[in-house]
C-alpha cells in the first residue's frame, strides 16, 4: 500500500473507488435492463461492443490529443460529462422513453467519453504518486479499486434492481463521477510538458514506438487475445442467470460478483510484485487461468463450482490486464506514456468489444454454453503457443526496465 503514502495519490484513490463502484451498479443494471426488455443475447452484443467500440477506434487518438494539454483539467471535464450521460440515461429510463436503438445510442456515447476518461486516469498516476519506483504498486492499487467495485458493485445492483429500478441505479453512477472529481480537483501537481507538432506528429510518435519495440508490440498482442476471447464472458453472464441456472437479476450480480472478487485477488496479488521481469509469468500464466475457467464454466450447472470458475476467469484476466499495464508503463518513456496507455486502453477495451460482439452472435447462432466453450478453447490454444515468449520477453524487460532485477521466484 506504499503508493497510498503520497497525498495526491489518495484522493484520486478514493475519488476514484467512488466513481468505479457507480459504474459497475450502471452496467450491471444497463445488462439486465436490455435483456428483460427485449430477450435479445444478440442486443446484449451489440451493446458491449458500441460502448468499446469507439475506445479501439478514438484511444489512440485519444492519447495523443491529451498529451497536448492539461490533463488534470480534462480529467474534471470529462467526469462532469460523464454525470451527464448517465443522467440522462436515468431520465429515459424512468419515463419509459427507452428502447434498442437509444441503449446503444447511450453506449456509444459512453464509449466515446470513456476513449478520453480510461488514457487520462492511467496516464495521471505516474505524477500522483511522484516517484517512479512507486508506480507499479499505485497502478496495481488502481486496478484493486477497479476490481473491488467489480466484486462490490454486481452484487449492489443486484439487491438495488430488487428493491428499486434500473434508473435508480443509473442515477447513482450519476452521482458517483462527481467524488473523482472533486478528488482531482484537490490534487495539486506541476503539469506535465505537453507534447509539441502536430496531432499527426505526435500520433506517429506513439504508433511507431508501440509497433517497432518487440516487449511493447508482443504484450500488447497477449492483451488483445485474452480480451477478445475471456473477457466476451461478461456478455453472456446475463443468458447464463435466467437461461441455465434460472435466476433473475440478483444471480447475475452473484456471477458477476464472483468474476470481481477473483479480479480483486488477482490485484492484491499483483500490489504485493516489486520486480518487473517476473511479471511476463504472470501475464502468461493469467491467459492460461481465464482459458480453464471459462471450459469449467461452459457446461457446468451448479453453482458453487461456477462460481469457482468465474473467480478464476476473474483473477486470470485481472493479472494479465494489469501486469501488462505495469509492464508497459514502467518501460515506457514519461514523454510517451499517455500514448502508451492509450494504445493499451483502446486494446483492452477494444477487443473486449470486438469479442463481446463475436461471443453475442456466436451465443445467438449455437446457444451460450457451447460459445463459452468455444472461447475457452481458442485461448487454451494460444496459451499453448504464448509459452514460447516468456524467456525473450523477460530478458527484453530486464534490458529495457529501469528497475531491471532477478524474476520472482
Amino acid at each position: 500500500m506504499r503508493a497510498l503514502a503520497h497525498r495526491n495519490f489518495r484522493y484520486y484513490f478514493f475519488g476514484q473507488a467512488i466513481s468505479v463502484l457507480g459504474s459497475w451498479v450502471q452496467q450491471v443494471a444497463l445488462s439486465w435492463l436490455i435483456y428483460r426488455l427485449t430477450g435479445s443475447v444478440a442486443l446484449l452484443g451489440i451493446t458491449a461492443f458500441a460502448s468499446l467500440l469507439p475506445i479501439l477506434i478514438i484511444g489512440p487518438l485519444a492519447g495523443a490529443w491529451i498529451d497536448r494539454h492539461d490533463k488534470r483539467i480534462l480529467l474534471i471535464i470529462v467526469q462532469g460529462l460523464l454525470g451527464l450521460q448517465a443522467a440522462t440515461l436515468s431520465i429515459l429510463t424512468a419515463m419509459d422513453a427507452i428502447g434498442p436503438q437509444l441503449i446503444v445510442a447511450m453506449a456509444v456515447l459512453l464509449g466515446v467519453l470513456t476513449a478520453f476518461d480510461t488514457p487520462l486516469r492511467q496516464a495521471q498516476i505516474g505524477s500522483f504518486v511522484g516517484r517512479r519506483e512507486d508506480l507499479p504498486n499505485a497502478l496495481a492499487l488502481n486496478a484493486m479499486v477497479f476490481n473491488a467495485g467489480r466484486f462490490l458493485g454486481p452484487p449492489l445492483a443486484g439487491l438495488l434492481l430488487g428493491l428499486t429500478s434500473e434508473s435508480i441505479c443509473f442515477a447513482i453512477n450519476a452521482l458517483s463521477f462527481g467524488a473523482l472529481a472533486f478528488g482531482v480537483a484537490r490534487i495539486r501537481v506541476t503539469p506535465a510538458p505537453r507534447a509539441a507538432g502536430s496531432m499527426g506528429k505526435v500520433f506517429s510518435e506513439g504508433l511507431r514506438y508501440v509497433t517497432t519495440e518487440y516487449p511493447i508490440k508482443m504484450l500488447i498482442f497477449i492483451l488483445a487475445t485474452v480480451n477478445i476471447t475471456a473477457s466476451s464472458y461478461a456478455v453472456l453472464l446475463p443468458v447464463f442467470a435466467k437461461d441455465v441456472f434460472a435466476g433473475d437479476a440478483r444471480m447475475l450480480g452473484w456471477l458477476w460478483g464472483a468474476a470481481g472478487a477473483g479480479a480483486f485477488l488477482g490485484t492484491v496479488f499483483l500490489a504485493t510484485r516489486q520486480r518487473l521481469p517476473g511479471l511476463i509469468k504472470v501475464v502468461i500464466g493469467g491467459a492460461g487461468l481465464s482459458a480453464v475457467g471459462l471450459l469449467v464454466f461452459a457446461y457446468n450447472v451448479m453453482l458453487v463450482p461456477a462460481l469457482l470458475a468465474m473467480a478464476a476467469v476473474g483473477f486470470g484476466i485481472s493479472v494479465c490486464n494489469v501486469a501488462v499495464n505495469m509492464l508497459l508503463q514502467s518501460m515506457a518513456p514519461d514523454h510517451l506514456r499517455g500514448r502508451v496507455v492509450s494504445f493499451f486502453s483502446s486494446t483492452r477495451f477494444g477487443f473486449d468489444a470486438i469479442g463481446g460482439l463475436l461471443a453475442g452472435l456466436l451465443a445467438a447462432r449455437i446457444g451460450v454454453q457451447a460459445a463459452m466453450l468455444v472461447e475457452g478453447l481458442v485461448l487454451a490454444a494460444f496459451f499453448v503457443w504464448a509459452l514460447r515468449l516468456v524467456g525473450r520477453l523477460r530478458a527484453e524487460v530486464v534490458r529495457r526496465s529501469d528497475r531491471a532485477s532477478p524474476a520472482d521466484s
